[in-house]
């Protein structure tokens, strides 16, 4: 059939008008066509295709990858000829996995992986594959997707769309139906191209999301708790959970637990024994057995007062034995494991290679009737030529052809498993399994094994005995199929109404047996009764719980679950929630299928099954004591461990949106002490907020900040180190940093600018985002401004300054009164100490005064005078705003908001930020300061604008007529004295200070890489 024509069937629906145009527009895009890219799931089966369409003269070249290579050859395509382009990708192209933060183990609360972002990226290792792909289309006008016609291979299709379509988002795309890598089958799917499947793919990225999210939260739960709680035996053991993987477990140790609990019971019944010239017969109790002594022993002494048999009756007819279904894949693994003894994941494996080898039909199908199109005697008939089962294969084909049976399954995808091709070159257990399946399906296509049963039913003081003979006529399938067994079993002639005398009549006892451990073919079995899993992924599961040593093998291949298994099953199932069970898993196997049929939508099912399995978690953690004391059971004394938080780490809270990337921001804790505000987007994004080590202790409040935004910005509650702030300020304060709150913004020196590309000697504008304060004192030249904006951009890091990072030079300090006119003392009453520069540059050989107790910040150039500054003109702060205020190393504080410098008993000049003349008030509280006054806001507390200063310490001005020490851009506000200023003096000199060193992770100065918090 012409692809044109098949194509154009779809608008035939439209109405009429437009039904010619979209025919031609069609046409006409298909007639563009002159190069077609192809892309199969193996290298094995682009090379299989490409042979076969090609007659075996492709043109082969090289990819970036060296395992997919391309094929080119020339076809008869969309009515005229093309160029195809054949390659492949090695399974799925793309991955699921969360965002960057989440992925580390320690980065959260396992419950917060229900929720978290996760994105879908092409791992590095594919990377060449992929930019094959976008190399190749961009010279295609077309995408045909050659992947297995399964979920999986639909899904991975689309992958493959995804990868293309963001070089030609137009591009046109059909997908090839295949069932077998043949030439027959390879050109119907080329002439019967249709569109890829969303529904099916959807449902594969639902399975996907869930397998990663639940296995992930429950993974991480157990190995961290288990870890802690058993260190001696689960110290390296990873502990994994999976929603299929658990139920497979489940039916191993429910045997096992049915094998444990089972109590043999004593059963009696009667045998009698006839021993003939043609042979011993057996004459079994019509009753079977009895478990009450007395009875049976009543009935025997009755049989034996007159021990005659009577012949009631003979019964002769014909018995067959059917031969076996088409072969789908659940049989395939089952069969496999109980005749071949190849387990399911090595039998899948030499299936796939089969199959891409062009000898076998796609061995993933849930199809077990073939269909009526498949022509089985040209099947049949390439069997022929084999020396073993040759002969018999031509019987087939002179006795009417193949008849085979009919099963009850059809996934309407792929016919059952058959050999499409015969093979005498194979080795081992490819060859085994090959055999296998062809004498499989020569068996299936014969006739029932025909033979002749007899029942002789004999009377003993009317109790009835039976015994049964059996004799074959034909073998048929049985002669090509000696996987099954049938056998004669020769009986006498008997005459109904003949007696004779038994040799044995005897009571005998015996013991009702426990059932047995789970095979590899059992435990298949309970997995597709129950759902769990699919025939394509049977075999994985079952080689999880045994590589995790949830499981072992005993001597005879069958299943017995290890005490990490056991302990793990039981302590969830005394939780109440039985995780082990099929159900959960049942369900959601349910829902996919539905997604598939297009009767449940991709979305809904997703919300309703992470909110299913959050909800168990939820419960597990909080009963996560039974965990504990299921596996001590069998691992010993559990250790104690006090915290639950000391398990795994606290689920982080969301505190503002980044600025940067829009990522949430959290509370962080550094390993030696401190709190940091952090981006979950680190390392990619470095945005971070230091709080200053006055900050005993911060906690995200529940209440939201009504003006800043992006909303929502939470309050956070700190705890400030008792001294550390103005007494007009709660030690336990609930404030936003967002910027609203202007006390918090000082104290903490927050700065608010708008992050641009522009130049970075751009003035800063206000706005909402935190900035980094790299530089150290800043003046008004426009160089200075421009290198510290240029340190913010390269460091992405929003800093807050303050007293814990020693190595920015101390800010400038009031100067205390000279007693006697000639001695200078600092801020804590000693007497200063006076030191000389000696670094090079152009403050060398300058003397100036410090604390002579390192107490304090205190400095002093000893070339100006006092009475010099206190002359000196008020700086007044620009807009009414004032600087921040910091603690000092030695425990007291700068001013939290004067500019000016008085330093009278009294307000005097001073003005708050309210522009009104300050007062004076005295400490009462107990304290270091307590009797020290202090000047601010006139106004009732509730109406204070939060103005602080303190009346005995003085500020240092810059130069006459210069404010920029103490107004910082063009935001109006001041630089304050407790941030990391350079010692001011003249601008030579500030400009002169050595620059500090900084963190080579975060550019952030007052640590190394080695301390970083951002390395913990």
């Amino acid at each position: 059939m012409n692809v044109s024509v098949r194509l154009f069937r779809r608008a035939s629906m439209l109405p009429q008008p437009w039904r010619c145009f979209s025919r031609a527009a069609e046409e006409l895009a298909l007639q563009r066509i002159r190069k077609v890219l192809c892309v199969a799931e193996k290298n094995d089966a682009a090379r299989g295709i490409a042979e076969l369409l090609s007659n075996k003269r492709m043109r082969r070249r090289e990819g970036f990858s060296k395992f997919n290579k391309i094929y080119e050859y020339d076809y008869q395509m969309f009515g005229q000829n093309v160029t195809m382009v054949m390659t492949s990708v090695s399974g799925h192209l793309l991955a699921h996995d969360f965002i960057m933060p989440f992925r580390k183990w320690h980065s959260c609360n396992p419950l917060a992986l229900f929720d978290a972002e996760i994105e879908k990226f092409c791992p590095e290792n594919y990377l060449d594959i992929k930019r094959t792909l976008e190399r190749e289309i961009q010279q295609c006008q077309a995408l045909v997707i050659w992947t297995d016609c399964d979920r999986e291979g639909e899904n991975i299709g689309f992958e493959i769309i995804h990868v293309c379509r963001a070089v030609k988002p137009n591009l046109q795309v059909f997908r090839a139906r295949f069932s077998e890598i043949t030439p027959h089958a390879v050109r119907a799917a080329c002439e019967n191209l249709t569109q890829p499947d969303q529904r099916t793919s959807d449902a594969v990225d639902v399975r996907q999301e869930l397998d990663l999210r639940i296995g992930a939260a429950f993974t991480r739960f157990q190995t961290l708790r288990l870890r802690k709680i058993f260190p001696d035996i689960l110290a390296d053991q990873l502990i994994s959970y999976g929603s299929c993987q658990f139920p497979t477990l489940g039916f191993v140790v429910e045997r096992f637990k049915a094998i444990q609990a089972f109590v043999p019971e004593t059963f009696y019944k009667i045998k009698v024994t006839h021993d003939h010239e043609d042979g011993n017969v057996v004459f079994n109790w019509k009753r079977n057995r009895l478990f009450n002594h007395t009875a049976c022993l009543v009935l025997y002494q009755m049989c034996m007062e007159d021990p005659v048999a009577t012949v009631v009756d003979v019964v002769s007819k014909p018995k067959s034995k059917w031969r076996p279904l088409p072969l789908d894949t659940v049989e395939l693994e089952k069969l496999a494991s109980r005749k071949l003894k190849i387990n399911a994941k090595e039998t899948m494996t030499i299936a796939e290679k089969l199959y891409t080898k062009g000898f076998i039909s796609y061995p993933r199908t849930e199809t077990n009737i073939f269909p009526k199109e498949l022509n089985l005697s040209a099947l049949v008939e390439q069997q022929t030529q084999d020396p073993n089962w040759g002969g018999f294969a031509q019987r087939i084909l002179n006795e009417g052809g193949p008849t085979p049976r009919s099963g009850t399954k059809s996934d309407q995808a792929h016919p059952p498993i058959h050999p499409t091709k015969y093979a005498s070159n194979l080795e081992g257990n490819e060859q085994r399994l090959y055999e296998f399946i062809v004498r499989h399906f020569l068996a299936c296509c014969s006739q029932d094994a025909k033979g002749q049963e007899t029942t002789v039913e004999i009377n003993i003081a009317n109790e009835q005995f039976i015994a049964q003979g059996l004799m074959i006529l034909a073998r048929n399938y049985l002669e090509v199929y000696p996987y099954d067994k049938w056998s004669d079993k020769v009986i006498p002639l008997y005459q109904k109404g003949s007696r004779f005398q038994p040799t044995t009549v005897e009571m005998v006892d015996g013991e009702t047996s426990p059932p047995l451990l789970l095979t590899e073919a059992d435990l298949i079995a309970l997995m597709e009764k129950h759902g769990i899993g699919t025939d394509a992924t049977h075999a994985e599961h079952i080689e999880t719980i045994k590589t995790r040593m949830y499981v072992g093998l005993t001597a005879d291949q069958r299943f017995l679950p290890g005490q990490l298994g056991m302990g793990l099953v039981e302590g969830y199932d005394s939780m109440g929630y039985e995780m082990s069970k099929p159900d959960l898993r049942a369900e959601l196997e349910a829902d996919l299928k539905l997604i598939c049929e297009g009767k449940k939508d991709k979305s809904v099912v997703l919300q309703q099954q992470v909110q299913k399995y959050k909800q168990v978690f939820i419960e597990a953690v909080a009963r996560a004591n039974k965990l504990d004391q299921a596996l001590a059971q069998y691992l010993g004394e559990a250790a104690e461990v006090p915290e639950q938080d000391e398990v795994y780490p606290a689920m982080p809270l969301s505190v503002r949106k980044c600025p940067q990337c829009n990522s949430d921001m959290v509370l962080k804790t550094r390993k030696n002490g401190g709190f940091y505000l952090s981006c979950v987007g680190y390392p990619a994004c470095k945005t971070a907020v230091w709080f200053p080590d006055f900050v005993v202790d911060v906690t995200r409040d529940e209440s939201i900040c009504d003006v800043c935004t992006p909303h929502p910005v939470h309050r956070l509650k700190f705890k400030f180190k008792k001294g550390s702030v103005p007494p007009v300020m709660p030690l336990e304060f609930v404030g936003c940093i967002g910027g609203c709150d202007e006390m918090l913004k000082e104290l903490l020196d927050l700065k608010y600018f708008h992050r641009s590309s522009q130049p970075a000697s751009s003035t800063p504008q206000p706005g909402h985002h935190l900035q980094a304060n790299h530089s150290l004192n800043r003046s008004s030249s426009e160089t200075r401004q421009a290198r510290g904006t240029s340190n913010m951009a390269r460091g992405h890091l929003l800093s807050i300054n303050s007293s814990r990072t020693p190595r920015a030079a101390p800010p400038a300090t009031p100067l205390a009164a000279a007693d006697d006119g000639n001695a200078v003392v600092c801020n804590c009453g000693s007497e200063a100490l006076l030191l000389t520069v000696r670094k090079d540059g152009p403050n060398k050989g300058r003397q100036f005064y410090k604390c002579s107790l390192g107490t304090c910040n205190f400095f002093l150039w000893a070339d100006e005078q006092p009475q010099d500054r206190g002359s000196s003109t008020p700086l007044q702060p620009a807009a009414g705003r004032t600087s921040a205020g910091f603690q000092r190393p030695g425990g007291g504080r700068e001013p939290l908001g004067s500019s000016s410098w008085d330093t009278g008993g009294s307000g005097g000049g001073t003005v708050c930020r309210c522009d009104q003349p300050a007062v004076t008030r005295t400490v009462q509280k107990d304290g270091p300061n307590k009797g020290r006054q202090f000047h601010t806001c006139p106004k009732p507390r509730e109406q204070q604008c939060g103005f602080f200063q303190w009346a005995d310490e003085n500020v240092a001005p810059g130069p006459a007529g210069d404010d920029s020490l103490n107004h910082f851009g063009s935001n109006g506000y001041s630089k304050g004295l407790g941030s990391k200023a350079k010692r001011p003096g003249n601008l030579s000199s500030a400009s002169a200070a050595k620059k500090p060193r900084t963190c080579s992770i975060c550019h952030q100065p007052g640590h190394t890489r080695k301390t970083c918090p951002q390395n913990h």
